[in-house]
């Protein structure tokens, strides 16, 4: 015979569970107003976002020349001068040949993409040619019917250039004082706090920026590095379009897994089309085997203080922030991940019994703090 529930704990069980999904219910609605007040203040969020990633890249340099004794204007101005020099520089030197040769590259695409076709048409898949002509004309249509009218399409166009051109001033702008100020930051928000957020919002601060700096500085010398051997490997076969490819490599690396396999992707249909099937195979292996140095090697040794996500975690924060606002939300979602890690390790360490207090890394957070506690 079986027994029977007790009355008591199951009031007990359902009242927890009535709260809990109370509580979980009431954090819910709080992210998703959060997220509507900052979408409608995307104006001003997106270039305090660009502006601090720029200050995580330049802040080295900048405290650098503070601890030789350099004032902090004056150490801020000469690192954003050099800055500029380096993204002109850059401009110079690579992004006219490959704007030159972006026509070519979309060429070379599409040309990729029909041979692939043409594979899928033949055995062993023989998938019906009208299948795949249909499935083709469906995506055609719905990017048409998106794309609206020429005369919208090119007023969206200038407006999100003027948008970018803007967006970019204002993060230079504001990059330069997070250089001079940023290490203030902290103790005039500490003033301003009452009771015990005067200590915990510090602390996550601090760790939160030295999360940050850990992924972009990372990231940036990964993309570098993939870009730099893949480049090399394409050059070596005589694959065209090896500037551009190297380009779209590293800045594909600011978007984990989904960049990578993109950009491999683009080159070996690129291979594919220019070299033929025997160098497409050797442009893949190539591809996996700086994929795997830069899991196995590169991101040990030069990410080891970095975000702790799992694999797993980084692919779904890539897609959920693709999902939800496109290229831009792609580029954040893992910093938004890694800061929302390290906001809950910290709370985690506040609930329990022995709170343990992580080493950090020099930056402006690091050091307003050391300002306060001195």
């Amino acid at each position: 015979m079986s027994a029977r529930l007790n009355a008591t704990k199951t009031r007990t069980t359902l009242r927890t569970s009535a709260r809990l999904s109370a509580e979980l219910l009431l954090v819910l609605v709080m992210a998703a107003v959060t997220l509507w007040i900052l979408g409608r203040m995307w104006p001003v969020v997106w270039p305090l976002v660009v502006g601090l990633f720029l200050t995580t890249l330049t802040w080295p340099l900048a405290r650098f020349l503070r601890k030789r004794g350099w004032p902090p204007a004056l150490a801020a101005s000469v690192v954003t001068v050099l800055f500029l020099l380096v993204v002109g520089g850059i401009v110079a030197l690579i992004a006219v040949p490959v704007a030159s040769q972006s026509g070519q590259l979309t060429d070379g695409v599409i040309a990729g993409i029909q041979k692939l076709r043409e594979w899928a048409a033949g055995p062993p898949l023989n998938i019906d040619d009208a299948q795949i002509s249909h499935a083709l004309d469906a995506g055609i249509d719905r990017i048409q019917n998106s794309l609206g009218s020429t005369v919208t399409t090119v007023v969206t166009g200038l407006s999100t250039v003027v948008n970018g051109v803007v967006t970019a001033v204002l993060a230079v702008f504001l990059m330069f004082f997070f250089l001079k100020d940023g290490p203030r930051f902290l103790p005039w928000l500490t003033r301003q706090l009452p009771g015990r957020l005067a200590t915990d919002i510090p602390t996550v601060a601090e760790r939160g920026w030295d999360t940050l700096g850990s992924f972009v500085r990372s990231q940036a010398f990964v993309g570098m590095l993939d870009a730099v051997f893949i480049g090399l490997g394409l050059w070596i076969l005589g694959v065209p379009l090896v500037l551009p490819l190297a380009v779209l490599t590293f800045v594909s690396a600011f978007v984990p897994i989904i960049g990578a396999l993109f950009a491999g992707f683009v080159a070996v249909l690129i291979a594919l089309v220019s070299n033929g099937l025997t160098d497409a195979i050797i442009v893949l292996v190539i591809i996996i085997v700086v994929q795997q140095l830069e899991g196995n090697v590169f991101q040990p040794m030069i990410q080891s203080r970095g975000l702790g996500l799992h694999a797993a975690v980084v692919l779904l924060a890539v897609t959920l922030g693709g999902s939800l606002a496109g290229i831009v939300g792609s580029l954040l979602a893992v910093p938004a991940a890694g800061l929302i890690a390290v906001v809950w390790s910290y709370v985690r360490e506040q609930l329990s019994d022995q709170p343990q207090e992580p080493e950090t890394e020099d930056g402006p957070p690091g050091d307003a703090v050391a300002v306060v506690q001195s």
